[in-house]
């Protein structure tokens, strides 16, 4: 990876986060389309770019999370954020697996964008328009919808979204609280895959995120780079994001899933990836040979 790729990856990380179009599809696809080879350093480095986002948040509701009075809305995150850490680290090896299928990435894509069409005609008449509103109980619920978002493609702010409005929240509460119940989630799962996850497993190349970051310089400026963009592009999207959605929607938002659903999934039938998998192991199989030979 490049420079100018992480740099892409990055805006498009910042740019989409938080929107309900998938960040992970997106990341994948801009991959994809740049020719640029799967690794475990652009997967981890995927997830670590999160943290920018992450900050965007804070900062851009730095009264709210600094809001100590507030008890309540710390123990609400905590509890809610539960469901998607427990199944996370059960299921963390079949979500890796599905992330270079971006046939059944598209496909979600379609279906998600279908369901957002219909999602504002569902839910007419909300009973909570803010967050001090939200229960105990309907936090848990919410933390249980965001759990869907575990297939890449379905979008974890849709989710979450979308499960606050079931429990009659407004489009712009649940839009927040889905904000704010990224930032412990997000938190979690990049600490997850830079300190506790091993990378490559089952290859020569074991190692933690950090150990790809510090590996040498250039994926230590990488690394930087990426967060920086990540953070500035997320705090730009998160504005206007709740700017749209106040003015017309989800619609929007589902017909754009739908329509580039639709424009990748029929490039990625046409130009199917090769098995990096097997390319891979491949690769060892014959390091492995090549050493025993040499011994």
């Amino acid at each position: 990876m490049n420079t100018l790729e992480a740099i892409i990856i990055a805006i498009i990380e910042g740019l989409t986060e938080y929107l309900p179009i998938s960040s992970t599809a997106h990341m994948g696809f801009a991959a994809g389309l740049m020719g640029m080879p799967e690794s475990e350093f652009l997967k981890m480095f995927q997830v670590s770019i999160q943290f920018g986002a992450i900050l965007s948040i804070v900062v851009l509701y730095w009264k709210k999370f600094f809001d100590f009075s507030n008890f309540n809305f710390y123990i609400k995150l905590a509890i809610a954020v539960i469901p998607a850490l427990g199944l996370g680290y059960l299921l963390d090896d079949k979500i890796e697996a599905v992330l270079g299928n971006q046939i059944a990435i598209s496909s979600v894509l379609i279906l998600g964008g279908i369901i957002l069409i219909f999602v504002d005609k569902w839910f007419k008449e909300p009973k909570i328009t803010d967050e001090k509103e939200i229960s105990i109980k309907t936090a848990i619920i919410i933390g249980f919808f965001q759990c869907l978002a575990m297939m890449p493609g379905t979008s974890r702010s849709a989710a979450s979204i979308i499960g606050g409005m079931t429990q009659g929240l407004s489009r712009k509460a649940a839009a927040e609280f889905s904000f704010f119940l990224a930032v412990p989630t997000m938190l979690a799962v990049t600490v997850y895959s830079v300190f506790v996850k091993t990378w490559g497993k089952g290859t020569i190349n074991e190692m933690k995120g950090y150990e790809m970051i510090l590996q040498d310089n250039h994926h230590i400026l990488l690394f930087v780079i990426g967060n920086v963009v990540a953070f500035v592009t997320a705090m730009i999207a998160v504005k206007f994001f709740i700017s749209i959605l106040t003015k017309f929607g989800f619609k929007v938002w589902g017909w754009y899933r739908i329509i580039i659903g639709i424009v990748l999934l029929i490039y990625f039938w046409n130009n199917p990836k090769e098995d990096t998998q097997t390319e891979t192991q491949s690769e060892v199989v014959s390091i492995q040979t090549s050493t025993d030979e040499s011994a």
